[in-house]
This record gives structure tokens, C-alpha cells and sequence, in this order.
């Protein structure tokens, strides 16, 4: 009888089994829900027939929220990489970040390979979306060197902004081809014509070359394809040639180590070839490499012109080297032009609200800082927060995503302390870079022997529409500007006319606030981008905070002498609002140098200590009264003020107003 199930059982079994393509199998288990892929199986990629003639390397380029990552959605839809959706599901596909999603911005630069016929031709295209806010602009900087050239994004709506001149130049000096396309014609705000005026007076681009589309209704996305195809040069590359490889991104897998992006030019490159790297000398062995289809699709190999990830077993992060050359053991090759190093331009420090987290956090940052090169970091620690990382961001906003980063990815528990910047100090003998404001020396300490002090400037260009341009004059004022010079863009008399204000700023100015007023005082229709200017000599002063006569040097400050008061207030009623109440009267001071220059005082907690006397003279309510008084004014003086974390997280995470 037992017999007998058991067939029973074989034969529904065998019956009922379905086997599954394996290229299916592949895409079930995909970890990244979020593309509806193609259902052409991977196997079905061979490289071998796309020759560099055959291949288009691109990136999008625009101002933030001009529709980057929609146009990218639409053309992997239209190529078929991902399944087209009636309902536009398919939004920011290659936005992979939590906080892109969040925020609905670009912070980090994505790849994707599509296949495209055209004229009975096959084309591999390889496209990278890349951010459009300022403080990521090393990110668009390393794209371009992967590309031959760029798609020109402006919303028809906003016309030209400050973003769109800084891409735009910084695509023109790589040499890339450029093609401009309006984006949004569908909006009733949109004035295409007068758009591409402006891209003509501005860029010097033929009107005749700029392509109208929508890219949320995917109107016109089929020129811009024929447009890259036609007008975008073919990588060089030889095939017979030394195996040459562009590294210009990475990544962290914590089974396969460290995944490169990189841009073949020269030779071909299979899995288990040996190769070395120009930048560290050390060797490796490929165990994978494909391409992003837009997911990893492993492949056979790579071939000149086409941009693919590989793997080999690298461990250390640091050896993954942005701007390296690849080549093969025994062959090396003539190394190709690097990136020009990222400069830090704001300062914060990063510490554990438990201080056991420390290590913890550490490997965090140095997990996170391999996806984003352009950050510094350095060990540092602090009396009253203990110890922790000081890191180098290109901005605020660049500074405020790495944070959401690392609680969103890592899960830490962090504070951050307030943003500063690197100054200069002039000696007699030496020149010293100060970001940290406790080792920046107090105002009339002679044995300091500071000459000067220098600190960062950078050349700002504000577009606003002319009804705004006497508000953003009256804001690059209060914010210490100099050399304010403005220029019309377009003078045609219909409708509002914009302006480009330019002027020198101190970067100390704009880390804060200085958006968020931007974009308040013109009604969100400014527009802002800076550069580096070099440094100053200006006049600074080191803020301390005394807490009961004792300083807490995780809150010091390095203000201009014009705004020390204003700035010591401030603070100084931030502190007495979340320092908790003790039994003795705390001062709380702000100091430059030896001068006070806001005071707030805590009062004392004070207990009812005649509430037990019932009746009797009143010397005895006195007498202990008295004794009340002195033993306060003995805890004053041997008293120590603790900040707690929470006070810390309290001041330094709400907003400078």
C-alpha cells in the first residue's frame, strides 16, 4: 500500500513540474523590483555585434527638475529595455536611491545600455542620467568622460537657469557633441519659441537643431533617439589594440567586493583575464563583467566603445581609484587624463549619539564614500561628543543626502555638527587650511602670530526674472557680496524678461540659508549656481559658548565681525531653550576672544525649604534660606554643566535662521 502512494505520489509530481527558463529564473529573483524589464533573456546580448561605428556613448545633462530621469524613463521604454507601462508606472527608474525617491532628485549618476534599430541597423546606446543640482556636479564631471556626447535638457516652461550654462560649458570643454531638446512643451506655461531664442543668444545653438518633446507624455522621444544616432560621433576605439579600460565609477557588493564602471577603449576584456591598474600597480582576476541592461546582465566580454561593470575580487574601497586606467598584466599602456580631485568646499563633523557606535559608524562612511569619492573624511574627536569623523562635502545639500544616506542605507544614529568651511591662516613662515573651528586661534592671542586670515569666495550667477532683481540685489548685500554686475538674457518685450546677476560671495554665506531665502524672496523663479573663486583676506573672529564659565568646544563658531552679535543672540537663545534646568543658576555666554557678547542666564531649580516650618520666629525661615543661597553658590562653583545629546541633536539639526 505504501508502495503504491509513493508512484501516485511520483506521477502528480511529475505531471505538475514546470520547468523554468533559467534567463526567467534570473529575473524572479532580481533584488531590484522597481524596472519591469524586457522579457528578451540575457543570453540573447552578444556584444560581438555592435562595432564601435555601432555604439553612441550619451549622458543627459540639464538644471534640477527639468525631466532628466523621465526622459530616461521613456527612452528605455521605447527601446524595450523596460516594459512600456500604459498607466507611466515607470517613474524614476534609475533613481535606485531611497532619497532620490524621497526628494525627487538626482544625486547619483546611473548607466543603462539599450539596443536601437535604425534603417535596418542595430545600435548599442549607452546612456547615464546624471544629477542637476549644484553641489553634484563631479558626478556630471565623471559622466562626461565616459560620453561622446550630451543631451541638452531645458524646460520650456523655465527657459535657460544657472545649471544649464554650468553643464553646458562643462560639456563644450570635453568636446562633446551637444544636442538641445525642450522638454515640457506640454504645459500650458510653456513657450517653446521663446525658449529657443534663448538658447540661441545664450548657447549659440541653430534654432534648427532643437527638438521639441514631453517627456511625461512621450511625445517626440523618437527624434531624440534618431538625433543621437545621427548627430552623436562613435567612441574610438581599436580592437587589435592593448587592453586600455576607464574606470569612472564603483560601487559595493558584500559578496563580490568592489564593482567598477568602466569604458572600454582599447582591446577587449574577458572573464578571467589578469589585469593591473596604473594608479596602485596591484592585479586582479575578472570573475564577472556585462553590462547594466538596466540591471547587471553578465556577458562574454567587452569590447572597444562600450561602458560595462566588471568584478575581481577587489576588497579595499580605496583601491578602486576614480579616474583610473585598467590595462592587462604585462601590457601597460599610457595612463588616460584623470578627474581633477573634488574640493571640499563645506566642513561638518559626524558623531554617534552612543559613543560604543563609533566603529560601527566608520565602516558606514567608508562603505558610503566609495559610491561618492568627492567626500573627505578624517578622524576627529570632541570632549563633549567623544569620537567621530569630520567630512568634506561640494554643499549643503550634498552634506544633507549623505546624512539621509547614511540612516536610510546603514541605519546610524548620527549628529552632525554645524557646516563650516576651509580657512586660511597666513603666517610668517607657513600658510595653514583651518576647517575645524576649535583649532581656529582666539581673537588678541599674540602668540598665535597670525598675519592675516583668508576665507573661501566663489563666483555666484543668480537668473531671475527682472521683477526679482532688486530683491536678489538686496540679498547678495546682506550676504557680504561684491562686484554685483547684472545682464539682460533676452529683450524681446513679451511677457517678463530675465536677468543674470553675477557677484563675488564668501562660501561661508551660502552653506546655511541662502536657498532657502533665494528661493522665498523671487517666489521659487531664481535660479543658482557658483564656482570656486579662490580666497580673501577677511575679517574673522572665533565664537565660543561658556556654559557656567566652561566652554563647550563642539558648538565654537567662526563668524565675520559684522555679524557677531546677531549670530551670539541667536545661539545663545537656542542653548537656553534645551539645556535642561539644574540646581544652580547657569550663565550662558557667547565669547570672542575676551569680550561677551550675548548673555542668557538658566534659573535655578529651587525647593521649598521652609515648608516644613510651621510657625515660630521668622529668623528660622532665614536661617535656612541662608543656607539655601550658600550651598547654590558652592555648587555653582564646583558645579559642572553636561549637554546632553539630545540638546546637541536639538541645536544642530534645526535650521540656521
Amino acid at each position: 500500500m505504501r508502495l503504491k502512494w509513493q508512484a501516485a505520489f511520483r506521477r502528480v509530481i511529475h505531471k505538475g513540474t514546470y520547468h523554468q527558463p533559467p534567463w526567467q529564473t534570473y529575473r524572479a529573483f532580481c533584488v531590484s523590483a522597481v524596472p519591469r524589464l524586457a522579457d528578451a533573456p540575457p543570453s540573447s546580448v552578444v556584444l560581438e555585434d555592435f562595432p564601435c561605428d555601432n555604439i553612441r556613448n550619451f549622458s543627459i545633462i540639464a538644471h534640477i527638475d527639468h525631466g532628466k530621469s523621465t526622459l530616461a524613463d521613456r527612452l528605455l521604454e521605447i527601446t524595450g529595455t523596460i516594459k512600456m507601462d500604459s498607466k507611466r508606472a515607470n517613474q524614476q527608474v534609475l533613481d535606485k536611491l531611497k532619497v532620490e525617491r524621497e526628494r525627487g532628485i538626482t544625486v547619483k549618476a546611473q548607466t543603462a545600455s539599450m539596443f536601437y534599430q535604425q534603417n535596418e541597423r542595430d545600435y548599442l546606446l549607452n546612456l547615464i542620467d546624471t544629477p542637476g543640482h549644484v553641489d553634484f556636479s563631479w558626478e556630471v564631471s565623471r559622466s562626461m568622460a565616459a560620453c561622446q556626447g550630451a543631451v541638452l535638457l531645458v524646460d520650456a516652461s523655465q527657459g535657460v537657469q544657472a545649471q544649464s550654462l554650468s553643464v553646458f560649458h562643462a560639456a563644450r570643454e570635453r568636446g562633446l557633441k551637444i544636442i538641445p531638446v525642450l522638454n515640457k512643451i506640454d504645459l500650458p506655461a510653456a513657450q517653446p519659441d521663446r525658449v529657443k531664442a534663448q538658447i540661441h543668444s545664450i548657447f549659440g545653438i541653430d534654432p534648427a537643431d532643437v527638438l521639441y518633446i514631453s517627456a511625461k507624455l512621450g511625445k517626440g522621444i523618437s527624434a531624440v533617439l534618431r538625433a543621437i544616432v545621427e548627430r552623436i560621433p562613435p567612441p574610438p576605439g581599436d580592437i587589435k589594440g592593448r587592453l586600455k579600460a576607464f574606470l569612472f565609477d564603483s560601487s559595493y557588493d558584500r559578496y563580490r567586493g568592489v564593482i567598477s564602471l568602466v569604458s572600454l577603449q582599447d582591446g577587449v576584456l574577458r572573464k578571467g583575464d589578469k589585469i593591473a591598474s596604473c594608479h596602485t600597480r596591484k592585479k586582479y582576476e575578472i570573475t564577472e563583467l556585462g553590462i547594466m541592461h538596466p540591471e547587471e546582465v553578465p556577458t562574454a566580454q567587452l569590447l572597444p566603445g562600450q561602458v560595462g561593470y566588471i568584478a575581481c575580487n577587489m576588497k579595499q574601497s580605496s583601491e578602486a581609484h576614480i579616474g583610473d586606467t585598467l590595462h592587462r598584466v604585462g601590457e601597460p599602456v599610457e595612463p588616460m587624463p584623470g578627474f581633477k580631485p573634488a574640493k571640499a568646499m563645506v566642513f561638518a563633523g559626524i558623531y554617534p549619539v552612543e559613543s560604543n557606535d563609533f566603529p560601527k559608524l566608520e565602516e558606514s562612511i567608508n562603505r558610503l564614500t566609495l559610491t561618492d569619492r568627492s567626500v573627505t573624511v578624517q578622524r576627529e574627536s570632541s570632549a563633549a561628543l567623544g569620537q567621530g569623523c569630520r567630512l568634506g562635502f561640494l554643499g549643503s545639500l550634498h552634506m544633507d543626502v549623505f546624512r539621509q544616506r547614511l540612516e536610510d542605507e546603514y541605519d546610524a544614529n548620527i549628529i552632525i555638527t554645524a557646516p563650516t568651511v576651509p580657512y586660511k591662516l597666513v603666517y610668517r613662515d607657513c600658510t595653514v587650511i583651518v576647517s575645524n573651528p576649535t583649532d581656529f586661534p582666539n581673537v588678541g592671542d599674540t602668540s598665535a602670530h597670525v598675519r592675516e586670515v583668508q576665507e573661501p569666495i566663489v563666483k555666484a550667477s543668480i537668473i531671475v526674472p527682472e521683477e526679482y532683481l532688486g530683491e536678489m540685489m538686496n540679498l547678495c548685500f546682506e550676504h557680504r557680496a561684491e562686484d554685483i554686475d547684472h545682464r539682460y538674457l533676452e529683450t524681446s518685450g513679451e511677457g517678463s524678461n530675465r536677468a543674470m546677476l553675477t557677484c563675488t560671495l564668501p562660501l561661508s554665506e551660502i552653506v546655511t540659508d541662502f536657498f532657502d531665502k533665494l528661493k522665498s524672496r523671487s517666489s521659487g523663479f531664481a535660479s543658482f549656481d557658483y564656482e570656486d573663486a579662490g580666497y580673501k583676506p577677511s575679517n574673522l573672529v572665533k565664537m565660543i559658548f561658556l556654559l557656567n564659565n566652561k566652554p563647550v568646544d563642539a558648538l565654537a563658531l567662526i563668524v565675520h565681525r559684522s555679524a557677531e552679535q546677531m549670530i551670539g543672540r541667536m545661539w545663545v537663545k537656542k542653548l537656553h531653550k534645551v539645556i535642561p534646568r539644574q540646581l544652580f543658576e547657569v550663565p550662558i555666554q557667547a565669547v570672542v576672544g575676551k569680550r561677551v557678547i550675548a548673555r542668557e542666564t538658566l534659573s535655578a531649580l529651587r525647593a521649598d525649604v521652609t515648608a516644613g516650618l510651621y510657625g515660630g520666629h521668622y529668623e528660622r525661615k532665614m536661617k535656612h534660606l541662608e543656607n539655601q543661597k550658600e550651598a547654590k553658590r558652592k555648587m555653582k562653583r564646583i558645579g559642572r554643566v553636561d549637554l546632553p545629546q539630545e540638546a546637541f541633536f536639538d541645536i544642530l539639526s534645526t535650521k540656521r535662521r
